[in-house]
Parts: structure tokens; C-alpha cells; sequence
């Protein structure tokens, strides 16, 4: 009786339970979150900008984007390869039309012709959930014509609960996306001018992206429900930088070191894919494939 009670509640409270947040990952079976060391904030990454809208607590990073700006830092270091990740927790309510992200580029080394790998959350409306987007941008034939390679995610957990854990690890090979160590998509390297190869930064961001973000920009940012917070910590870092030396290798995404990720890590993609995918570039019909090659 207890139990029907609850689901009945559920279901009339759809904001406090939202679809599919009662769903468990399966185990990736390899976790490479716990093979690279925490970083500080200090020691890794310095403000870009806004740096009046960030506050630094102990080890958590928080940035806030009201009317008058946002905030982003960036990276000290570039980099060739590696693993980056940090543990975000997201702002509950009304956050359209509000970009907080994790993400690599060179963007301000080769503007309008850059590469960048992107881990962004799009804001929402109470009672939707925010979609996780991955992105991977690629310079390609260097004629400033920047192709985008969206995926978007729902999460099988409720972000603004708690601090959850997303990564990006890049190498030779393959880009692999994480979130909490289940890898949720990858990106290979078919051929080098669809690949990013140059050095790239690591950067932390929230804007306002009323533009684009939500419902492809139908809902804007609402800035009487400012400031619009994300929390960052548990930073992690660990791979080639541009300057150091070439017999440097970055963090296997997987026990089979550059083999590909493991079956069982497979396994957990084809879940996260099958049960939280809503948006693949390669299956939009509005989309000039052409200039989408690898699909």
C-alpha cells in the first residue's frame, strides 16, 4: 500500500521525480577516474574572465552568471592529450537559456578556426531535465567553416542533488566522453582532417546561451530567477602538455590501454545510449552529411 502511495506521488509530483532518475548505471567495470590524482584550482587554472562572479570555498570552485555577466577560467597549461574531468553540481528551477560547461579548446589560439571537445549543460524549465550535450569541433579543411557534432543526453540522476562527475579523455585514437566513469560516447579518429590535433586548453564556463540552449532557443534565460550558480571541484588533470616531452603518453581510457574501450565498458555506453541519447547529429535529416564524413 506504501509503495503505491509513493509511485501515486511520483507521478503527480513530476518535478521531484523526474523521468528516469530512478534508473542505476551498470558498472563500467573500470573507473579512470580513480587512476588520475585531484588537482587544486590554484596550481591548474587561473580566471578567463567574470572573475568577480567566482568564489573559491575550501575545494569548490562556484561561478554565477546574472545580468551584468558570467564567469570562465581557463587552463594554465595546453595540452596534446589527456584525461580532464571535475565534479559539477548544477542549479535547480528555472535555468534556461543558462550554458555551464567543461570543455577543450584553442579557440583563442586559432579563432574562427579552431578544434574543441565540449561538455555542456543546457539549461531548462522546472519539471524537464537538463540535457547534457557533447560536441566535438574540428577545424577540417581550415576554410573558418566550424562543423558541430552534437550529442545530447539526458542523465540518469537528478544533477543539482549533488556533485557528479563528467570527463573528457582525448588521445591519438579516440575522444571518450564520461560521465561518473560510464563512458557515454565516444568519437574516433577516421582520418586526421575530422580529428582535433592541435593543442588545446581546458576550460570551465557559465553563460548565457539563450540563443541556442533551450528548445533551440525558444525559452531565454530568465534573469529574474538570477544568479544562475554551478559548483566545481574534484578537479583532474593529467596528460601531455604541448611543451613536454614527446614519449609522453596520456591515461588508457580503458584496462586495454589503446586497444578501445573494454566490453564491458561497451556494455555501459549501449545502455547510457539506448536509455538517454535524444539528439545524434548523424541521424538528423536536416544535416548536410557531407560535411559530416565519420557519420
Amino acid at each position: 500500500m506504501a509503495f503505491h502511495l509513493i509511485l501515486l506521488l511520483c507521478l503527480a509530483l513530476l518535478v521531484l521525480c523526474p523521468r528516469g532518475y530512478s534508473q542505476r548505471s551498470p558498472s563500467p567495470g573500470y573507473y579512470p577516474s580513480s587512476r588520475v590524482p585531484t588537482s587544486t584550482f590554484d596550481r591548474e587554472f587561473q580566471p578567463l574572465w567574470g572573475s568577480q562572479h567566482q568564489r573559491r570555498e575550501q575545494d569548490v570552485i562556484t561561478l554565477w552568471l546574472d545580468k551584468s555577466t558570467g564567469s570562465g577560467f581557463k587552463s594554465i597549461h595546453s595540452y596534446r592529450s589527456g584525461y580532464f574531468g571535475a565534479s559539477i553540481k548544477l542549479q535547480p528551477g528555472y535555468t534556461a537559456g543558462v550554458d555551464t560547461s567543461l570543455y577543450l579548446s584553442n579557440n583563442q589560439e586559432h579563432p574562427g578556426d579552431h578544434d574543441e571537445v565540449d561538455i555542456e549543460f543546457l539549461g531548462t524549465t522546472p519539471g524537464k531535465p537538463y540535457s547534457l550535450q557533447t560536441n566535438v569541433f574540428v577545424r577540417g579543411s581550415g576554410d573558418r567553416n566550424v562543423i558541430g557534432r552534437e550529442m545530447k543526453f539526458n542523465l540518469w540522476f537528478d544533477p543539482t542533488q549533488d556533485f557528479h562527475h563528467y570527463a573528457i579523455l582525448w588521445n591519438a585514437n579516440q575522444i571518450v566522453f564520461y560521465v561518473d566513469d560510464v563512458p557515454i560516447r565516444t568519437y574516433d579518429r577516421k582520418n586526421e582532417a575530422i580529428f582535433p590535433t592541435r593543442p588545446m586548453w581546458v576550460y570551465g564556463s557559465i553563460w548565457d546561451a539563450s540563443d541556442w540552449a533551450t528548445e533551440n532557443g525558444r525559452i531565454k534565460a530568465d534573469y529574474r530567477y538570477q544568479p544562475f550558480v554551478a559548483k566545481y571541484k574534484n578537479f583532474k588533470l593529467a596528460g601531455c602538455t604541448a611543451d613536454g616531452s614527446t614519449s609522453c603518453r596520456p591515461p588508457s581510457a580503458s584496462p586495454m590501454r589503446n586497444r578501445g574501450l573494454s566490453r564491458q565498458q561497451m556494455g555501459a555506453m549501449a545502455w547510457a545510449q539506448r536509455n538517454f541519447l535524444v539528439y545524434n547529429y548523424c541521424h538528423d535529416p536536416k544535416r548536410d552529411h557531407t560535411q559530416t564524413p565519420e557519420c
